[in-house]
């Protein structure tokens, strides 16, 4: 025990003296977190829009007018012709055009009826499906305020039938997308860095030469791999207490569930994230290559833990793929204990993944590990 005291004291002083790497533990992570949670919305505003207005009618007007009082548009102007709106979408100086056809007016008092067209680039398919929620938001409100206008003029003194969805959002009742990334980019941070650094610790060892040193001296292999894994353990503690400090105080991000939970999870996962460094490190000879390895792995795990896109929108094939993705299953436990309360019986099957992940995880890399006395 005193041997594995001595060398976690060791490695906590060579962080301490290494003055380059302190705001890459400290410091970066903080930032990216305040301002990656800002910049990874879902929302789409400054809509560039613009329409053709055939009719010019009074009905016409007052369906640009509802585009006009939304925040997510911004009207820039009308073209006289569709081709002239065809140039401008394809130089991009508009996102959405609106064709209004003539007589569009009369056939809403003729027919009660009559139809839009609209145009909206979609290179982005996921902006363009947003922007068309939000269109058929704005014309169904103009739909019910023509239903009203109509009653009205037929001198009808009852209100018009109507049935109405009342919509009550559990866990996140503001819709505010940043309760929704904040944890989920929270784990992407503590992932990184202590996947990085315990990765690249040993490698920095061997460049060094002093490995070699190490590997003669009597310290047993265990010995030598829990002090090196120990203090990145506690470091990676260390960003997610601070992590949720910022999430709670900055975001306003609500913990209903046991933060002790939250932590128990964690001390877990980063026994996976640990041993997963041992083991490049093992294989590797320079930083550079430990670096370029991890992160490898690192942005298939990012991009199919779910945190940017929901599993459940993959194809079969990819969701199966997930399965081995231990961020899936972190990202998972933070957003069900912090947004919606749950507890450990809730969390039992991705608990014990992610044992069975750490068990795995630190057999192959204590078994990789040459040690030679």
């Amino acid at each position: 025990m005193k041997t594995i005291l001595y060398i976690v004291q060791k490695e906590f002083k060579q962080i301490l003296r290494n003055k380059g790497m302190l705001p890459i533990i400290f410091v970066l992570p903080l930032l990216q977190l305040l301002i990656l949670s800002n910049a990874a919305t879902f929302e789409v505003k400054n809509i560039q829009f613009s329409y053709v207005d055939y009719d010019k009618s009074t009905s016409s007007r007052a369906l640009v007018d509802q585009f006009r009082a939304s925040p997510y548009f911004n009207v820039l102007r009308d073209f006289s012709s569709k081709k002239n709106a065809d140039e401008a979408m394809e130089i991009g100086e508009v996102e959405v055009v609106l064709e209004i056809p003539r007589h569009f007016e009369k056939n809403l008092v003729k027919n009660k009826k009559s139809d839009l067209a609209v145009y909206i680039n979609a290179i982005d398919g996921a902006k363009a499906g947003v922007e068309n929620v939000y269109i058929n938001q704005i014309v169904a409100s103009y739909n019910q305020n023509i239903l009203v206008k109509a009653y009205q003029q037929d001198n009808q003194l009852s209100k018009p039938m109507n049935v109405m969805a009342i919509p009550s959002f559990w866990y996140n009742n503001t819709l505010n997308y940043k309760t929704f990334m904040v944890p989920g980019i929270l784990v992407l941070l503590v992932t990184m860095l202590t996947l990085f650094l315990s990765g690249m610790n040993i490698v920095r060892e061997k460049e060094m030469g002093t490995l070699e040193q190490i590997n003669v001296t009597p310290i047993k292999k265990y010995q030598f791999i829990i002090g090196k894994l120990f203090p990145f353990w506690v470091l990676g503690l260390v960003i997610l207490t601070v992590g949720l400090l910022i999430a709670k105080v900055i975001f306003n991000v609500p913990i209903i569930g046991n933060i002790g939970l939250i932590y128990l999870f964690s001390s877990v996962y980063l026994l996976v994230i640990l041993g997963m460094g041992l083991f490049i490190s093992n294989y590797t000879d320079t930083q550079q290559q430990a670096m370029f390895i991890a992160w490898f792995f690192v942005v298939i795990f990012i991009l199919m833990s779910g945190l940017f896109t929901p599993i459940e929108s993959m194809p079969e094939w990819a969701q199966k793929i997930t399965l081995l993705n231990p961020i899936r299953y972190f990202v998972e436990v933070i957003r069900m204990v912090m947004l919606k309360g749950s507890g450990f019986s809730d969390i039992i099957p991705q608990f014990i993944i992610i044992s069975a992940y750490a068990i795995l995880m630190n057999g192959l890399a204590v078994l990789s590990y040459k040690k030679t006395n």
